[in-house]
């Protein structure tokens, strides 16, 4: 029986938010890192009609740790360039304004919590599902209605929330090893049952605070929420595509390398490629042409 708009159903909605609210207090408890003045600074270069792209060369090289980070994306086998890039500006050139701004938005992210230790492999499992969400929009097309450079930044600030929270709660690398291995509750229920809190939500603040479009947050919010996906909420369609190709490109990640396991795909999977108008059988072509063979 569908009781969605019964009494009981009104009254729990109130529930929800106020626990939401609770929450979204205790973030502001914690502490949101301000959005790096550099970002302004180059998407404000960026938007003009008519970029200066050696201004915003000088820009990217006065952060030692910015410039060498887009020359590597830029030399990724991801891109598969036929020659090496060796320069912050031929990176711009070849990368494109919006994939270098989004690029470095993730960037900025990941200089913000390097005082979180061991990360390294957090962070680059975000950087490697955040260029195949972009090759994975490249090669699904068009019918989508989603950039490749707004998958890409979908899926590096996706779990933005998990840095967050490693400093404020020690055991929080436990929660998530538990996280990871339950096999019917949603992710976030985990976390919510041991702190109170949850990445999704608290990755979604961070994400409104620096600036990131709506759909983007939304999506961020409610990557873990299978009803979300399976739209039975008011949650944009681009916003459930951008969770979807994220989780999609995870598992393919997964299942090449055999790494990082865990259980969304077995919770998620179905509305995920619902959501994306895609059949299982799809999938072995699609990690053939978007994941590269030493995909990590």
């Amino acid at each position: 029986m569908d009781t969605r708009h019964s009494p009981a159903s009104h009254k729990e909605k109130p529930a929800a938010d106020a626990v939401e609210n609770r929450m979204k207090i205790a973030v502001r408890d914690i502490g949101i890192p301000p959005r790096p003045t550099i970002l302004s600074q180059i998407e404000q270069e960026a938007a003009k009609d008519e970029p200066d792209f050696l201004h915003l060369a000088r820009l990217l090289c006065q952060d030692v740790g910015l410039s060498a980070g887009i020359i590597k994306v830029a030399n990724s086998p991801f891109f598969s360039f036929r020659k090496k890039i060796p320069t912050v500006q031929e990176a711009l050139l070849v990368l494109g304004l919006k994939l270098v701004v989004n690029t470095i938005a993730g960037l900025a992210l990941r200089q913000t919590f390097q005082h979180v230790p061991n990360m390294e492999r957090f962070w680059d499992a975000s950087a490697a599902t955040a260029e195949t969400s972009a090759m994975l929009v490249r090669e699904i097309g068009g019918d989508l209605g989603l950039r490749p450079a707004d998958a890409h930044t979908f899926a590096l600030f996706r779990d933005c929330g998990i840095p967050m929270l490693m400093i404020p709660f020690p055991e929080y690398r436990e929660i998530l090893a538990s996280a990871n291995q339950e096999a019917s509750r949603p992710f976030t229920a985990v976390e919510d049952e041991a702190i109170g809190l949850n990445h999704a939500l608290v990755g979604a603040e961070l994400a409104e605070d620096w600036l990131l479009q709506r759909d983007t947050c939304l999506a961020i919010r409610h990557h873990h929420d299978r009803a979300v996906l399976d739209g039975e909420h008011d949650v944009s369609l681009r916003a459930r595509r951008l969770i979807a190709i994220a989780q999609l490109a995870e598992y393919l990640i997964q299942q090449r390398t055999a790494q990082s396991q865990t259980s969304e795909w077995q919770k998620l999977g179905s509305a995920c490629l619902a959501c994306l108008d895609l059949r299982e059988d799809d999938l072995p072509a699609l990690a053939e042409a978007c994941l590269p063979p030493t995909a990590t």
